[in-house]
C-alpha cells in the first residue's frame, strides 16, 4: 500500500516526498535511475537465522564478468548496477554446502530480491538450483512493466519502431490523432516527430525517455524519432522498462511515464544478424481515385555484430539500419480551365452560362504558368477543371549505434555508447511547383564508470549528450522552373509569393515560400548515483544536472501571400489582402536553462518478506535566459 506521495512547489523548485510504501511477501521491482539492475537479498540457514559473512559471486553468463559481494551482520547483501541479462549466483560459507543459483534473469532498471537458504554441509558439496527465480512482483508502489529482448526482436512492428512496444503495458496508448509527418501544412516539425504516447491519461509531452541512463527526449519533450514518425534501432535495443506511475525518488523531470531502455552489449561469443524488409506497390491495393497504383518501393535493411575484443574483459556491439523509400503521391487539383486562362469567364453560373471577358493584367500573366492545364473534367461553371497528378516522396534514413564495455579491474567497469540517426525526407506540393524537405538529425552519447569502493558501497558516474535537430519545409529544388524565378517575387531577392484564390488549389509559391521551422536541441547531462548498504537498509542517493539549449528559428510565408476575392479578381490583379513580411526580422531564439536535482531513497528490509521504501527528491530549474540577451521582463 502507498502511504504518501506529496509534491510541494516553491517558486521554480519542486520538493518531492514520494513513494513511501510497505511491500510484503514478494520483493518490489523499484527501478532505479541507472540503466543497470540491482540484485539483493538475505542469506539464511535452514532454520531461518541470518548468516553473516557469506561470499557471493554473481556471474554474467554471456560475458563472464563477475561481481563479488559479502553479506553483512544481518545476512543482507546488495549488488547494484548489474548489466541486464542472465546470471549465475554462487554462494560459499564455512560450515555450509556451496549453493549455485542459475535461474537469475535481471531486466533493465530492475531491483530484484533473491533470498537464499544455505544447508549445513561441507563446502565441497554444491547445491544446484536451476529453477527460474520468481518474476511476479506484488504490492509495489511502482506500476511498471518490462519489454525483453525477445519481444523487441520478434514482434512485427510497422517501420520497426521500438517505442511502439510501450503500448503493450497497461495504460499506455499511442495517440491516434497524430498529425502526419508528411503533411507540409502540419505543425509536426514543431511538436517533434517521435511516436506520441499517452500513459495513464498524461499528455505525450509529459513522458521521459532514457537510453543508457540519459534523457533522449527531443526539443518538444517528445518521444525520440525521425521523420518516419518512429525510432529505429530494434536490433540495437536489449530491452526497456515502462514506469507508468508512482516511481520512486530516483526519477524526476517528468509527471508522465518513464520509458528507460538499454542498448545491447557484446558477449564472449561473436553474434550478429543481417536483415532486409521489402514493401512494394505490387503488394498494395489501388486508391479509389487512382487510375493506376502509384509507385511505392521501400527497402529497410541492416546488420548488427557484437562480440569480445578481450575475452571476459572488453566487448563491443554495433548496429546499422537504413531505409530507402520512394513513394508515389496522388493529387487531384482544381485549376483554371483553358477558357479562364484566356480571360473568358462565366458571369452567370447556370446551365446556359453567359460569358464575359476580362483583361488579364500583364503582372498576372506569368503566374498562370504555375497552374497546369486540366487533364480531367471541366467543373463548376466552366471556369475550372480537374488536374490529376502524381509525385514522388523520397526518404533516406541512416541509423547507427555502437557500444563498448570494459572491465578495468575487479572494482571498476566502464561503458561508452553512441548513436546517430539522420533522415531527410522530400516531397512535392500538389501543383508540382517545388520540392520541400523535412529532416531530423539525432545524436546521443554516454560515458559511464562504476566503481566498487567496498562490499557495502558502490558509485556510478555518468555523463551524456543528446542532440536533436528538426527541420520543417526546407526548400530543396524547383520542379516548375518558375518557382526559382526571382523576377516574380513580391519581396526583393525572394521567389513568387503564395496565391490564395477561391475555387482553386492554393498556389504554394516559389522556393522558400512555405513556412520554415528549425529546432535544435542540445542537452548536456551529468549524474552521480551511489548505493550504500548498511544493516538491512539499501540506500541510494545522488544528484543530476542537465544544461538545456534550444535554438528556434521560425519563418512564416517568407515570400508573402496574396489573397484574391475571386478568379476574376486574380486575373485583373485586384487582391483583397496582401501579407509581406520582412525576412530579415526573423531571428533565431536561443533559450538556455539548467536543471539540478538531488535525491535519497531508502529500501528498508525489515524482514525477508517485508520491506518499506521511502525517498525524497529536490529538483529546481533555473529561469530561462536567451543566448543573445533578447528576453525582456515586462512588469
Amino acid at each position: 500500500m502507498e502511504f504518501l506521495r506529496h509534491h510541494i512547489k516553491i517558486g521554480g523548485c519542486v520538493l518531492a516526498l514520494c513513494a513511501v510504501g510497505l511491500n510484503m511477501l514478494v520483493p518490489v521491482p523499484a527501478q532505479c535511475q541507472v540503466a543497470g539492475a540491482i540484485l539483493s537479498g538475505t542469506i539464511t540457514d535452514q532454520s531461518g537465522a541470518v548468516v553473516p559473512g557469506v561470499e557471493l559471486s554473481i556471474k554474467n553468463t554471456a560475458t563472464a564478468v563477475t561481481r563479488k559481494v559479502t553479506s553483512d551482520k544481518d545476512g543482507f547483501y546488495s549488488a547494484p548496477n548489474l548489466l541486464p541479462g542472465r546470471y549465475v549466483v554462487n554462494v560459499t560459507a564455512a560450515g555450509f554446502a556451496a549453493l549455485a543459483e542459475s535461474g537469475v534473469v535481471l531486466a533493465v532498471g530492475d531491483q530484484r530480491q533473491l533470498n537464499l537458504a544455505l544447508r549445513v554441509g561441507q563446502s565441497s558439496q554444491t547445491v544446484q538450483v536451476t529453477a527460474a527465480a520468481p518474476t511476479i512482483q506484488l504490492n509495489s508502489s511502482t506500476i511498471s512493466g518490462e519489454v525483453d529482448s525477445t519481444t523487441v526482436r520478434e514482434l512485427p512492428l510497422n517501420g520497426r519502431d521500438w517505442t511502439q512496444l510501450a503500448t503493450l503495458q497497461v495504460g499506455v496508448v499511442s495517440v491516434r490523432t497524430q498529425s502526419s509527418t508528411s503533411s507540409g501544412s502540419s505543425t509536426r516539425s514543431i511538436r517533434g516527430y517521435g511516436n506520441q504516447l499517452a500513459a495513464s491519461g498524461h499528455r505525450p509531452y509529459e513522458n521521459s525517455f532514457r537510453v543508457n541512463g540519459i534523457s533522449v527526449v527531443d526539443y518538444a519533450n517528445g518521444s525520440p524519432g525521425s521523420v518516419t514518425g518512429g525510432a529505429l534501432g530494434v536490433d540495437g535495443i536489449e530491452q526497456f522498462a515502462v514506469l507508468t506511475s508512482n516511481y520512486t525518488a530516483e526519477y524526476g523531470r517528468t509527471s508522465g511515464a518513464v520509458i528507460t531502455a538499454i542498448t545491447k552489449s557484446g558477449t564472449n561469443q561473436l553474434h550478429g544478424d543481417v536483415y532486409w524488409f521489402l514493401r512494394d506497390k505490387k503488394l498494395d491495393a489501388k486508391n479509389y481515385f487512382d487510375k493506376v497504383i502509384p509507385p511505392f518501393h521501400r527497402n529497410q535493411f541492416g546488420a548488427s555484430l557484437g562480440g569480445p575484443i578481450l575475452k571476459n574483459k572488453t566487448f563491443f556491439f554495433a548496429d546499422y539500419e537504413g531505409i530507402r523509400q520512394d513513394k508515389g503521391l496522388s493529387f487531384q487539383d482544381t485549376v483554371l480551365s483553358p477558357a479562364a486562362r484566356s480571360g473568358t469567364l462565366c458571369s452567370i453560373p447556370n446551365a446556359t452560362c453567359a460569358t464575359s471577358t476580362v483583361k488579364i493584367d500583364p503582372l498576372v500573366a506569368p503566374f498562370l504558368g504555375f497552374y497546369p492545364l486540366p487533364n480531367g473534367a471541366i467543373t463548376g461553371n466552366g471556369d475550372t477543371g480537374i488536374f490529376s497528378a502524381s509525385g514522388i516522396q523520397r526518404l533516406t534514413e541512416n541509423y547507427i549505434v555502437v557500444r563498448g564495455d570494459h572491465k578495468i579491474s575487479e572494482t571498476d567497469n566502464f561503458a561508452v555508447s553512441w548513436s546517430y540517426d539522420k533522415a531527410p525526407f522530400s516531397q512535392p506540393d500538389p501543383l508540382l511547383v517545388v520540392n520541400n524537405a523535412l529532416q531530423t538529425d539525432r545524436q546521443n552519447a554516454t560515458l559511464e564508470e562504476t566503481h566498487i569502493f567496498s562490499a557495502a558501497f558502490l558509485n556510478s558516474v555518468r555523463a551524456g549528450y543528446s542532440r536533436t535537430v528538426g527541420l520543417g519545409n526546407a526548400p530543396v529544388n524547383a520542379v516548375n522552373p518558375l518557382a526559382a524565378d526571382l523576377t516574380l517575387g513580391a519581396i526583393p531577392g525572394r521567389a513568387a509569393p503564395i496565391l490564395v484564390i477561391p475555387g482553386l488549389t492554393q498556389m504554394p509559391g516559389g522556393l522558400g515560400a512555405a513556412s520554415f521551422n528549425s529546432n535544435t536541441w542540445n542537452s548536456f547531462q551529468a549524474y552521480d548515483d551511489a548505493f550504500l548498504t548498511g544493516g538491512n537498509h539499501s540506500i541510494k542517493f545522488g544528484f543530476a544536472w542537465e544544461r538545456m539549449q534550444l535554438n528556434l528559428l521560425s519563418k512564416s510565408r517568407q515570400n508573402g501571400t496574396f489573397t484574391f476575392p475571386s478568379l476574376a479578381g486574380f486575373l485583373q490583379n485586384q487582391p483583397t489582402n496582401v501579407q509581406l513580411l520582412d525576412p530579415n526580422v526573423s531571428q533565431e531564439i536561443g533559450t538556455r536553462q539548467s536543471i539540478f536535482a538531488g535525491y535519497i531513497q531508502d529500501d528498508w528490509h525489515l524482514r525477508p518478506n517485508f520491506s518499506v521504501n521511502f525517498g525524497m527528491r529536490y529538483e529546481p530549474v533555473t529561469l530561462p535566459t536567451e543566448a543573445h540577451n533578447q528576453f525582456e521582463v515586462v512588469k
